[in-house]
């Protein structure tokens, strides 16, 4: 099959093995996959990722119980044992003995098709086009910050970072009620921000006053976090959001000092992204930038690192 593979660098090939399912598992043949910043960071190095990445996507249950063929899906990236104590604990999402789908342990969707979970399945509705669903994942990871660090009307609540997981939290942070500012260097996305009637400000024209509530960090450089450090109140609540290659030195001493509460936040709930797109209560169709086939896929992986793109989405076939 087609697929884009990452092993030192980033190739198109036409004739990798085609996926098979094991027991549990199904095999989805991709309609449409997008491209992430943590795609960008496995071509330089994070995971130690070999194999096909991605794993934004929706696809066709091709192969696995009657119940799911053809059904239009989307899937939830971990894939887990059942059986750790994390697993037993209600924590399958940090499974002692997980794989991701094009992230770790397990090839993903810039492919013509790719192995799932059967358990890791969601049906995608009518109501949500495939260019909305290929957003669920992170959409996902999004509304995960709300489910962990409630946010409420009265707090004043900044975003760093205004790439695509940015606008994502943003508009769902949005729907808080809360006073909203997102904090970035690209004046394209920031004039996103403003299209949606959230306060967009350049990091150039940011005083830090130490005064926020909740901050949010979606930039993934450690100038990001001390920025955030500096942004919020005493006992405070920092989220981290990033992922990125390589070391990060921090000064960590003002998160003691400040009792700052620190969450990592990753993967979120499915269904709520769902629901919410079903209900278009968050745009994502005008984030999308660029269409190409998955045979231009290394030329995807360019535009996307353009900060003149904001998503970028790869189609099989």
């Amino acid at each position: 099959m087609n697929a884009i593979v990452f092993d030192q660098m980033l190739r198109f090939v036409t004739d990798y093995a085609d996926p098979v399912p094991g027991e549990g598992e199904v095999l989805v043949a991709v309609r449409l996959a997008g491209i992430c910043a943590t795609d960008l960071e496995i071509t330089r190095g994070y995971m130690g990722f070999r194999g096909v990445p991605g794993h934004e996507f929706v696809g066709t249950v091709i192969k696995g119980p009657r119940a799911w063929r053809d059904k239009r899906v989307v899937a939830e990236i971990n894939c887990v044992c059942g059986q750790c104590d994390m697993c037993l604990r209600g924590l399958s999402s940090h499974c002692r003995h997980r794989s991701v789908v094009g992230i770790q342990g397990r090839d993903g969707a810039f492919a013509d098709m790719l192995v799932v979970p059967e358990r890791n399945l969601h049906e995608v509705p009518e109501a949500v086009s495939d260019e909305q669903a290929v957003f669920i994942e992170p959409l996902a990871a999004a509304y995960q910050v709300i489910r962990q660090c409630p946010i409420e009307r009265r707090m004043r609540v900044a975003v760093i970072g205004s790439g695509r997981l940015g606008l994502l939290v943003a508009q769902v942070i949005k729907t808080c009620g809360c006073q909203l500012q997102v904090i970035g260097r690209n004046p394209l996305t920031l004039e996103f921000c403003e299209k949606k009637g959230i306060q967009g400000t350049p990091v150039s024209e940011l005083v830090p006053r130490g005064d926020r509530d909740v901050v949010v960090e979606c930039s993934g450089s450690p100038e990001g976090f001390d920025l955030a450090v500096r942004l919020l109140r005493p006992r405070g609540t920092l989220v981290l959001k990033s992922t990125y290659a390589g070391d990060a030195p921090l000064n960590l001493a003002p998160v003691v000092v400040n009792e700052i509460l620190v969450l990592g936040s990753r993967c979120g709930p499915f269904p709520e992204a769902i629901q919410a797109l079903a209900r278009r209560e968050v745009d994502v169709e005008s984030m999308i930038s660029r269409r190409l086939p998955l045979s231009k896929g290394v030329e995807a992986f360019e535009l996307a690192a353009d900060s003149r793109n904001i998503k970028v989405l790869l189609k099989p076939g």
